[in-house]
Parts: C-alpha cells; sequence; structure tokens
C-alpha cells in the first residue's frame, strides 16, 4: 500500500505539537526555590542540587516512584556529580526517517535563578511513530542562564536506559545537560541530530523546523 511518507510525518508532528502546547511546567509544585522567574539571591553560581532534591522533584515531574528516581540519579551522580540546576518540562516529536522535536519548560538554578526555555531540532534515522513525553534534564557547568541558549549536538542513540527512564548526554561550550525522558509514544531505533534552546517560542512550533 503506497502512501505519501511526508504527509504522515508531518502529520504525526502537527498532533505532537498540539498535544505539548497546552501544558504548563511552571506551576508552584514544580517551583523549587520559590522565588519568581528573573528573581534570585545573591548565592554562588555553581552551588549543586543534592541527591535527595533531584530524587523529589524527578519524582513529581514524571511521575515515577521515589525509588525509581532514585535509582536514575544515582547513575547520573556516578557520571557527571551535582548539577547546577535542571529543566522540567515537555516535549512532542515525530519522524518517519526525517522528523522533528519541539519542547517548552523551566530552568531552575540551584542559585535561585529561573528561565522559561523552549527547544527544537529535526531528527534523523530509523524511527517510527510519534511520542509525548516529559521530560526533566539535568545541567552542569552552567554559570549563567542566559548561556542555556545555544546548539547542543545529540545522538540519542547512544541513550542508556535506568528504571524504565532514557538517559543521554549533549554538550556544547563547557556545558553538559542530561535530558531524561519517559513518555507513551513510541520510538524505535536510533537517531542523530541537534538540541537549540531558545528565549521564544518557535515559528510553526509542532512543525518541521527550519
Amino acid at each position: 500500500m503506497k502512501f505519501n511518507r511526508a504527509l504522515v510525518a508531518t502529520t504525526l508532528l502537527c498532533a505532537a505539537g498540539f498535544a505539548i502546547s497546552g501544558c504548563s511546567t511552571t506551576s508552584k509544585a514544580n517551583n523549587p526555590n520559590g522565588y519568581a522567574q528573573g528573581q534570585a539571591p545573591a548565592t554562588s553560581q555553581r552551588a549543586g542540587y543534592e541527591k535527595a532534591e533531584l530524587t523529589t522533584a524527578i519524582s513529581d515531574h514524571m511521575g515515577v516512584t521515589a525509588e525509581s528516581a532514585a535509582s536514575t540519579i544515582e547513575k547520573l551522580f556516578k557520571k557527571q556529580g551535582r548539577p547546577v540546576g535542571y529543566i522540567t518540562g515537555e516535549e512532542g516529536g515525530g519522524a518517519l526517517i526525517f522528523g522533528a522535536k519541539y519542547g517548552e519548560g523551566t530552568l531552575w538554578m540551584k542559585n535561585g535563578q529561573s528561565q522559561k526555555v523552549y527547544w527544537k531540532g529535526p531528527t534523523v534515522g530509523l524511527d517510527a511513530g510519534a511520542e509525548v513525553s516529559r521530560v526533566f534534564t539535568l545541567v552542569y557547568d552552567l554559570d549563567r542562564t542566559e548561556d542555556i541558549f545555544r546548539r547542543f549536538p545529540g545522538g540519542e542513540g547512544t541513550a542508556y536506559f535506568v528504571a524504565g527512564m532514557a538517559v543521554n548526554y549533549q554538550r556544547a561550550n563547557g556545558i553538559t545537560l542530561a535530558p531524561v525522558r519517559a513518555g507513551g509514544g513510541l520510538r524505535l531505533g536510533a537517531n542523530v541530530g541537534y538540541t537549540s534552546y531558545v528565549r521564544k517560542k518557535p515559528k510553526g512550533f509542532g512543525l518541521i523546523p527550519i
């Protein structure tokens, strides 16, 4: 049976974009600092989160058990140490060989700063299906919130799984991001691409990025 791959891929991406457009990730329940965005006390730039703080945060945001969250955080701490911040958000995406992902969330820094962020990126690989998932991204070696706004190369095919959650790394200019994903969508195979973090919601949110 013949079908138009471009049409099907666009339909999947549009559905994912609409699904996340109604989600909010800046509720008080997800705010670990208690400060309004852009307001923070003068504290050390490189203060890091403790395991207990992150275990609670990832359990609440991802909707997983404390035991699963603790297992994931333990492995991340062994590899990277204490993060200076994390991002809570949702993302949607889909692919039939060529695809895209879009997301939005909030960056919470240990020093009290916070920043709304959006991200986008193409994917190329042996993927099929669409996904909408929550994302919890640990942030390392970030001195200023504005430094998050750049392109991070990454290969999600290198992701490993801990307690039912997928973890991979993105690195650029000495900054490391460790997105942790869990969702009800189906993603098969490996894909590669980049993720660009931006200040404003991209035009055509939910469509193939330019």
